[in-house]
């Protein structure tokens, strides 16, 4: 028997070194993930974007990270923020993938609810940050990114 506890306390010492590693790259993450959002917000607003709203959670499961108006076409847009140290893994965009574009529809429909349905065109954008931390953050804008997807069209 206590050949097995030494194993568990060698093994709980081992796995508690494991989540704290774990519990740091996710907050690092998380940090990396809100600075995109505001360096998002910012460049949005100056190029003739109105930010209605950060980070719209829906009790059911939608997410929308920006909502916001674009004054040139008067649309109501939703935006995903991607943010990434670089492009080694390819472009940040190719992270919205259908179940994450179902997510941030729930989101979107949710909002249009709260607004009563109203009778004005939306969009969905995917804003692209790249902050390497050496150099210039790189802020790319795709506007009409995708459709809003199958199951929630009317």
């Amino acid at each position: 028997m206590a050949p097995a506890r030494s194993i568990v306390v060698a093994f709980s010492r081992f796995s508690r070194w494991i989540f704290r590693s774990t519990d740091h790259d996710q907050n690092a993450a998380h940090l990396l993930g809100s600075k995109g959002e505001r360096l998002a917000a910012r460049h949005l607003a100056r190029n003739g974007y109105k930010v209605l709203y950060r980070n719209f959670r829906n009790r059911n499961g939608g997410e929308v990270d920006i909502v916001c108006r674009d004054r040139r076409s008067n649309e109501l847009v939703f935006v995903e923020v991607k943010t990434r140290r670089s492009r080694d893994f390819g472009a940040p965009s190719h992270a919205v993938n259908d179940e994450k574009q179902r997510l941030i529809a729930r989101g979107a429909i949710a909002w249009l609810r709260l607004l009563e349905w109203p009778d004005i065109r939306f969009r969905f954008d995917i804003v692209e940050v790249i902050d390497s931390g050496t150099g210039p953050v790189e802020i790319n804008v795709i506007e009409n990114a995708f459709a809003l997807p199958e199951p929630y069209r009317v």
